[in-house]
């Protein structure tokens, strides 16, 4: 699998070409934070070969080759302090933000065409799909979740044994997190084809935040996939590993989907 590798405006990428390479669509993605959690471990753990498009893989703050000293201490430090003032809600905004300026450089630096890109995120990296959906910054033609945040206020309670303790709830944190709920913000999102793929060995509260974004949604589409938990690869996650079978059922799955999208 013939991989490339770069920085658009600041974000690294691992990119992946069509077959045959030259000119064409642009999928862009963003990964977990959970296993694979850097750009290219998931292009690793996502592939999506048989999709006649190019798939870049963008950096997460803080993540691959974003990390401090090449460790993801700073990070695990910031979740910590406040897992959604200081570490979930900055993460989505800033990597969602950058969007635009790197997708004018990838654009300079790689054969993609110039009409509607394609987005895909996985866990957290979902809700920076969801909020470029939401910011309607960039023309977008498609987009696919996996397992994804759908709510920041259901993620709280999954990380909460970063800090060792209950996270406590402040009017401020309140507001942020409400904020952070597509299906309350389900209007403002660009109205798209949506693929949201299930675990079926998701977190309960993950999976019953992404069947109630679909039922808002007008041209959504609801996978599950069997066996499935959070994580789409082995720990730790930062390096490019063999696909898991289950990975490789989603990969199938958006494959798949994408493919008829790029052709209708």
């Amino acid at each position: 699998m013939e991989t490339l590798s770069g920085t658009a405006a600041g974000v690294p990428y691992t990119a992946l070409p069509p077959a045959g390479g030259g000119r064409a669509p642009l999928i862009v993605t963003w990964h977990m934070l959970d296993a694979p959690r850097t750009d290219a471990a998931f292009a690793a753990a996502l592939p999506m070969l048989g999709v006649p498009a190019w798939r870049v893989h963008l950096a997460m703050p803080m993540c691959g080759a974003r990390m401090v000293d090449g460790r993801l201490d700073a990070a695990i430090e910031l979740a910590r302090r406040d897992v959604l003032l200081a570490f979930l809600a900055p993460f989505v905004r800033q990597a969602a933000g950058e969007l635009p300026a790197a997708l004018k450089e990838l654009r300079e630096q790689l054969p993609v065409d110039d009409g509607p890109v394609s987005v895909l995120g996985a866990s957290l990296g979902g809700a920076v799909a969801l909020e470029v959906l939401a910011a309607q910054q960039v023309p977008i033609r498609s987009a696919a979740l996996v397992n994804p945040a759908v709510r920041l206020r259901s993620v709280v309670p999954l990380t909460e044994g970063l800090a060792g303790r209950p996270y406590r709830w402040t009017e401020e944190a309140h507001r942020v997190a409400d904020s952070f709920d597509y299906v309350a913000r389900a209007g403002e999102l660009a109205p798209v084809p949506l693929l949201l793929v299930s675990g079926e060995r998701d977190h309960p509260d993950l999976r019953a935040d992404a069947a109630a974004l679909v039922a808002r949604l007008a041209d959504a589409e609801l996978v599950d996939v069997p066996e499935l938990a959070h994580p789409l690869a082995e720990e730790p996650g930062l390096e490019p590993a063999p696909q898991l079978p289950t990975a490789k059922a989603v990969d199938e799955v958006l494959t798949s989907w994408f493919t008829g999208q790029l052709a209708g």
